[in-house]
């Protein structure tokens, strides 16, 4: 893996690059052709902070989208709740413990007080980075890291309104439709591609119906139809439904295995 303080560099010069195109786009667009926010294909990526599948996938994956030009195509939307249970009197528990519930009410924190992708990604990607290096206690160094001011997130979580802020993406997990069965669990244009999220570029690249493909669109083999390998790890909300799913999936390979023999 990259170094760290040298992929989060990379990562804020590619922000102000694409900050910079797009505010002298308008002088361009004879040979330029920017989709609408309608052509855009969603994408909402539903996580818990300290899932350690959920931070590769933040930083080993979806970080791919800033390093091409599938970003000006995707309206995505970061949701840190992931298998957290709500109790009483708007009180939560988080899958991996109380320290999971901090990170996810900061990184809600940060989504709200910098509303733009180029603020907080950047923030998100800097903590999901210190989870996967099983180096979380440091996650504040990100503020020294990025320059930010750490007061709007210290004021926001000790508030109460980050509190806010988790009880409304439990909310909004809690209403997919289909239900979210595990973490990372990625949706484009309201479809989950369950344990295939891996290839979510190849999804948004079938499911974008602008204009001009993107560029890196055009080096992928497009899906079309059956997953090509469905079994990239996830974070289950418990060991009993990680165990069934587990079961449920050796048996399912198991038959196609036994189905592919009958048919040779």
């Amino acid at each position: 893996m990259a170094d760290r303080p040298l992929a989060t560099t990379s990562l804020l010069i590619f922000f102000f690059c694409f900050a910079s195109f797009s505010t002298t786009s308008n002088s361009s667009t004879a040979s330029i052709i920017l989709p609408s926010d309608s052509q855009k294909v969603s994408l909402g990526l539903y996580y818990e902070s300290l899932c350690p599948y959920s931070a590769n996938f933040i930083i080993n994956y979806l970080v791919k989208l800033f390093e091409t030009d599938l970003i000006s195509v995707v309206d995505l939307n970061l949701v840190p709740w992931g298998n957290a249970k709500i109790r009483g009197n708007d009180t939560f528990d988080c899958q991996h413990g109380p320290y999971e519930c901090l990170l996810n009410t900061v990184e809600a924190c940060a989504i709200h007080i910098w509303p733009g992708l180029s603020e907080h990604f950047p923030f998100i990607n800097c903590v999901e980075t210190l989870v996967y290096e099983r180096k979380y206690p440091q996650w504040e160094s990100c503020f020294d890291e990025l320059g930010l001011d750490p007061k709007p997130i210290t004021d926001c979580y000790s508030s109460g309104y980050g509190k806010e802020l988790e009880l409304q993406y439990a909310a909004e997990t809690n209403a997919l439709e289909p239900p979210h069965k595990y973490v990372p669990w990625v949706v484009v244009d309201g479809e989950p591609l369950y344990e295939d999220y891996e290839n979510f570029i190849s999804y948004i690249c079938k499911a974008y119906k602008g204009v001009a493909l993107p560029n890196a669109c055009s080096k992928l083999n497009i899906i079309q139809g059956e997953k090509t390998n469905p079994n990239h790890p996830v974070c289950f909300g418990t060991i009993i439904l990680a165990l069934a799913a587990r079961i449920k999936s050796a048996i399912t390979s198991w038959m196609h295995q036994m189905n592919t023999v009958v048919s040779i």
